[in-house]
């Protein structure tokens, strides 16, 4: 038989309404309190329904979360991950709203009045114009931005941010500094306005080397399932091979690794590959790359979500996570 918040109050010697309160208003409860109202209800598996709670706390427990591109990539499943592990436990769900396409775009900010039922919307990676802010506004929750452009004077509540700029920068002096002058940048055609992150760190890659007298060729490819493959195809076609090649992602480094070791190449004698986020099995590969941490960064802003929704005030609201250059095998000193 399922238990009742009755029977909770009978085993924790409370009353109903303080049993109600040290799940929906914990904060109006003792500490000891509501560890006893907690400690019966872990033993008579009972839990307050979601409806009831968000009725007595004004709230519909739920985030909502824009994100560009596939779920499936590296750092978009970090920072999920990251995201669900602190809602989770303060008892929010998160409603993930997937943005791969100009049009799913335009089609999430039109339906945007009917979905209200939220109580803060993260923005992931891309872009946001000035009209979608004022969409976002009329929800009236708080907006907080995680990799996303100029959050500050776009109106955002609050932001993280890897410091892509500096990344790109180490990768750029990394690769310099070995000697190499002939550097390949490998790329995705992703629209600039739905992956702001991947942008900044192309800009920044090609100002750095260009300001060192060095002028990279750049190789786009699509984000299909035979992208890299594509990629090595140019590569090959091309009048000669790059002595070094930089990656927009791990995701494109890793399997360029093994495509070109394939063709007969030695990696790093013959060329040096530099990636960029220190993914899963850049460490075993022994993948040159540029460092950051999205779990941590997720958490970061989940935190700053719920003092947000708790309107409590934030002592650095827009805080940006410095990137590490990780030097491993893949890359060398250039051998003349």
């Amino acid at each position: 038989m399922k238990s009742s918040i009755q029977d909770v109050a009978q085993l924790a010697h409370v009353s109903i309404s303080t049993v109600s309160r040290s799940f929906t208003r914990p904060d109006l409860v003792s500490k000891a309190t509501r560890d006893k109202v907690m400690k019966a209800a872990d033993e008579l598996n009972f839990s307050i329904s979601r409806s009831a709670a968000a009725l007595k706390t004004g709230r519909a427990l739920r985030i909502a979360v824009l994100i560009s591109g596939r779920l499936n990539l590296w750092f978009s499943s970090s920072i999920m991950e990251g995201l669900n592990e602190s809602f989770h436990d303060e008892g929010y769900d998160i409603s993930i709203y997937q943005m791969s396409s100009a049009e799913e775009r335009r089609a999430f900010f039109d339906m945007l009045p009917v979905r209200r039922n939220v109580d803060a919307v993260i923005v992931i990676s891309f872009d946001i114009d000035s009209n979608e802010i004022r969409q976002l506004r009329s929800v009236d929750v708080p907006i907080i931005g995680i990799n996303s452009s100029l959050p500050e004077e776009r109106g955002f509540n609050a932001a993280v941010r890897i410091d892509d700029k500096q990344g790109s920068k180490l990768a750029a002096r990394h690769l310099i500094t070995l000697g190499h002058r002939d550097i390949a940048y490998i790329r995705t055609d992703r629209e600039v306005t739905l992956h702001f992150s991947v942008q900044g760190r192309f800009d920044s890659f090609m100002t750095c080397c260009k300001s060192n007298g060095v002028e990279p060729r750049v190789f786009v490819t699509d984000e299909g399932k035979n992208n890299v493959s594509k990629v090595v195809t140019q590569l090959l076609n091309s009048d000669h091979m790059p002595t070094a090649i930089a990656c927009q992602e791990d995701g494109i480094a890793i399997p360029l690794l093994f495509q070109l070791e394939r063709n007969g190449f030695t990696i790093p004698n013959d060329i040096s590959i530099i990636g960029y986020d220190d993914s899963t099995y850049a460490r075993d590969l022994g993948l040159t790359t540029i460092r950051q941490t999205p779990v941590e960064m997720a958490h970061e802003a989940a935190r700053m979500t719920l003092a947000l929704i708790d309107k409590q005030p934030l002592d650095e609201p827009f805080k940006t996570f410095p990137a590490q250059l990780i030097v491993r095998s893949t890359t060398a000193r250039l051998r003349h």
